[in-house]
Parts: C-alpha cells; structure tokens; sequence
C-alpha cells in the first residue's frame, strides 16, 4: 500500500454522489451572486504511485441544476444555456496532476453543451478514513474559474441601468468524498 502525501493512499476510488457536490456562483445584475448545483452523476479518481500518475474522470447530470428558482432552472436547461435535450452530461477528464505546495492543480478537458476547454482546478485533499461501513474513503475539495462564453454560454439581458444580467465568470467548487474501489 502507497502512501502519498496529507494521508492519501494509492488506488482507485469511485466517487460517491450522495456524499459528494458540485456548485457554480454566478453575478446576478452585477449585484449579487447566484448559486446552484449540478448532481455528479458518476466519476472515478485513480490516486497513482506518485502524483503525476493520478487521474480524474466524471459525468454531471446537466439537467439536476438547482439554482433555489424553478423558474430559473428551467430556463437553464433551454438551448438560451445548457440544453439539456441535446446535452444531457457535462464531462470532465483530467489530462493532468502537478503538485503546488501541499496542494495540487488538476487540469483537464471540462465538456459543457459539446463545448470541450481546458481548466486548470486547484485541488486540496482532506483527508483519508475508513467510514462506519469499513470503506476506505478519500476527498478532496477543489475550485476553478472559467468564462461561461468559452462554452457558448452567451445568453444574457441588458440592464436598464448599464451592465448585464448574467456575469461572464463562473466560479465552480466541488466537494468530493470517494470509496475505494
């Protein structure tokens, strides 16, 4: 059994989504912030020998957005934003690991409405456990910052008062806990 840095433990680990999130701030009228969320659907994290030989894969459930508003999250799932009958997944697989102090950036290809960029996430593990279950488990949280424009997200409303309704920028954070597979 490897043991990496902050207690991690090499293997593979399936995330688990009643234990895991995934939410996005967004500028709302250039005033206040909107937050919602986005279900993961399934995802894999292999913790390798050594950092660099570590991996990510996951699938999110586009049409789960909660927002507060179910007016708003309908309109989310219009061809306006995600178009979720066309796009029903987000998909993300990491190309990269690189350790950064005693954390790590994780980059990889993030797939949002067929439009596929790169981002780079800043990923902090906390902690490694085995649960009441006698499961080995393993988290992280991790952040990232794109421009929603960089996906095709180019829906917004001019405000009478200048500016737009919807920020360019999305911040995303996750929470992630993972059993051993």
């Amino acid at each position: 059994m490897t043991v990496l840095a902050q207690g991690l433990v090499a293997g593979t680990y399936t995330i688990d989504p009643s234990h895991s999130s995934a939410t996005f701030i967004v500028r709302h009228a250039g005033i206040s912030k909107v937050r919602g969320t986005v279900d993961i659907a399934s995802g894999t994290i292999t913790v390798g020998d050594d950092v660099e030989s570590s991996s990510v894969t996951a699938v999110l459930d586009a049409a789960s957005v909660s927002t507060g508003s179910p007016d708003r999250d309908a309109h989310l799932k219009t061809a306006d934003f995600w178009d979720v009958e066309k796009n029903p997944t987000w998909t993300f697989t990491s190309t990269s690991v690189a350790a950064k102090g005693g954390d790590y950036v994780l980059t990889g290809d993030l797939t949002i409405n067929g439009v596929t960029q790169s981002v780079e996430l800043e990923l902090e593990p906390t902690g490694s456990a085995v649960d009441a279950f006698g499961n080995p488990r393993t988290a992280f949280e991790a952040t990232t910052e794109f421009s929603r424009k960089d996906f095709g997200l180019t829906w917004n409303a001019a405000l009478e008062a200048g500016g737009v309704l919807v920020s360019d920028k999305v911040k995303v954070e996750l929470d992630i806990s993972a059993i051993k597979a």
